[in-house]
C-alpha cells in the first residue's frame, strides 16, 4: 500500500525551489529583470504559489537572503578572549563575504528595496539585522568585562563605527575589499573604545 504525498514535504520542497531560484536568477540577471514569472519557471511551480507565501518580489528576495544567514542556531562571534583578533577574523570575513559576486546581486537587491518599502525595512531589522547585532554587541560586552574595551563605551555606535565605513565602501563602490582594510577598520575602531590608560 503506498502512502499519499505529504502536502507539508512538498510545499517545504516548493518553498525551497523558490528561494534556491530567487538567488540564482538575482545573480543572472539582476533584481530589475528578475521577475515573478522567471521565478515561477526556474523553480517549476506557478505564479500562484509564489503570492500565497509572498507578497511582493522584493519579500522573496530577502526571504532568499534570509534563508543563507539562518543556521538554525543562535549566532555568536568567535570569542578567544583577544578582542582585536575575533573581530578580524569577522570583519575579514564580512569583508570577502561582501566582494563576493554571489552575495552582491541578492543583498544589493535587498538593499534597493529595503529603501522602497518601510515594511521590508523592519522585518530586515526584526529578523535579520538586530539579531546579528545582538550577537556582536555580546561579543563586545565580553570585551568591555575584561576591560579590553572602556566600560562606558556606546555599543551601537561601536557598531557604526566599524561597520558604516565597509558598508559606504561597498554601497558606493568607492575602494577596494581586502582583508587590510578589514583589519584597519578594527584597528581605528579599537583605538576610539580602548579604555583610558
Amino acid at each position: 500500500m503506498t502512502k499519499p504525498p505529504d502536502p507539508a514535504r512538498r510545499s517545504e520542497r516548493s518553498r525551497q525551489a523558490i528561494l534556491d531560484a530567487t538567488r540564482e536568477l538575482v545573480s543572472e540577471v539582476g533584481y530589475a529583470k528578475l521577475s515573478i514569472e522567471a521565478i515561477a519557471a526556474r523553480a517549476g511551480v506557478g505564479k500562484q504559489t509564489i503570492y500565497r507565501w509572498w507578497r511582493s518580489k522584493g519579500a522573496v528576495v530577502f526571504d532568499a537572503f534570509l534563508a543563507l544567514s539562518d543556521s538554525g542556531e543562535g549566532m555568536a562571534l568567535p570569542d578567544t578572549g583577544d578582542i582585536e583578533a575575533d573581530l578580524k577574523v569577522v570583519m575579514r570575513a564580512t569583508v570577502a563575504e561582501f566582494a563576493d559576486p554571489a552575495f552582491e546581486a541578492p543583498i544589493r537587491a535587498l538593499n534597493m528595496e529595503i529603501i522602497n518599502d518601510p515594511d521590508l525595512a523592519v522585518q530586515y531589522r526584526e529578523k535579520l539585522a538586530g539579531p546579528v547585532d545582538e550577537a556582536k554587541k555580546d561579543r563586545l560586552r565580553s570585551a568591555q568585562r575584561a576591560g579590553q574595551i572602556a566600560a562606558d563605551a556606546d555599543l551601537d555606535l561601536a557598531l557604526e563605527l566599524l561597520y558604516a565605513p565597509l558598508y559606504q565602501r561597498w554601497l558606493l563602490r568607492s575602494g577596494p575589499l581586502t582583508p587590510a582594510y578589514a583589519d584597519a577598520l578594527v584597528d581605528l575602531t579599537l583605538k576610539a573604545l580602548r579604555p583610558p590608560v
